[in-house]
């Protein structure tokens, strides 16, 4: 018994030094992003940083406007096409398909999310920028290109976590409601959804998430412009492809304008974060 306590005691602050220490290296990125970005936010000003609509660093014009407004709208471009599709597929998986067809769907959509950024990038590059170009016109290149591509890449995100909380949902409530002659849709309309709304709401944030911090494949599709979008079919440049095309060669205050942009997207994030806490936490309450 001796031995056994102390094993427990030293996992225990095994666990409790990871915990700690994982959000000293948290904090740290923090501290060390918002001191090289607040000298670019001092000097220019947050209001003229945040609401400006030049992005011009050779003249010392750092706004960052137009990348704001096309990481938000290619972002809910992307959740539109992809969230109906998600969660239809994931309703699918856990309540209608047969048991073989399960067993080849969820490895088969969990594979997509393994898939290098990079390879989706290409895929719209060679297939889907030509495609939008004959049939839309244009370049090719723009939001609506980057929203698919950024659609199929949060599928597997969405799909395998709204599918797991589903199946989660006690079998209690189902066979109550088949019991009170309730069909198989009703049940999963009201019964099934709504008790796995919690998890559907964390998978739908994750997934925007995802979407509003890729770059990799946004870079290869969206054209790339830091102007603000007049049509789905026009080029953008998002925040994060703002940081990776222009990191190599800045300095001075370019260099803690790019910093300050991170700062912008992480605070971003930590609304999303936020606000998928507060529904989760009321929806949890009420079911």
């Amino acid at each position: 018994m001796k031995k056994q306590r102390i094993i427990e005691f030293i996992i225990e602050k095994g666990l409790f030094i990871t915990a700690i220490f994982s959000i000293i290296i948290i904090l740290f990125i923090i501290l060390f992003i918002f001191s090289e970005g607040f000298p670019a936010l001092n000097a220019y000003g947050l209001l003229n940083f945040i609401f400006g609509s030049i992005w011009d660093p050779s003249n010392n014009e750092f706004g960052l406007l137009p990348m704001i407004i096309g990481s938000i709208l290619v972002t809910l471009l992307s959740m539109i096409m992809a969230v109906p599709l998600s969660l239809l597929a994931a309703i699918f998986m856990a309540e209608i398909a047969p048991n073989r067809i399960r067993k080849i769907l969820k490895p088969v959509i969990e594979t997509l999310s393994g898939i290098p950024s990079v390879v989706y990038g290409f895929f719209g590059l060679i297939i889907l920028v030509p495609m939008v170009r004959d049939n839309f016109g244009g370049t090719g290149f723009g939001m609506f290109t980057a929203a698919i591509i950024l659609a199929v890449m949060i599928l597997p995100t969405i799909i395998s976590i709204s599918h797991d909380s589903i199946r989660a949902v006690p079998n209690e409530y189902k066979e109550a409601s088949f019991g009170l002659g309730a069909t198989q849709w009703e049940t999963i309309k009201n019964i099934i959804v709504p008790a796995a709304l919690p998890g559907i709401i964390t998978a739908i944030i994750l997934g925007m998430g995802r979407a509003i911090g890729e770059t990799l494949a946004v870079i290869m599709v969206a054209g790339n412009v830091p102007l603000i979008p007049n049509s789905i079919f026009a080029p953008i440049r998002t925040l994060t492809s703002n940081i990776a095309l222009e990191r190599s060669y800045a300095v001075g205050l370019h260099y803690n304008a790019l910093f300050a942009t991170a700062i912008v997207l992480f605070l971003i994030i930590i609304v999303l974060l936020l606000c998928a806490n507060y529904i989760q936490r009321k929806y949890s309450i009420k079911y």
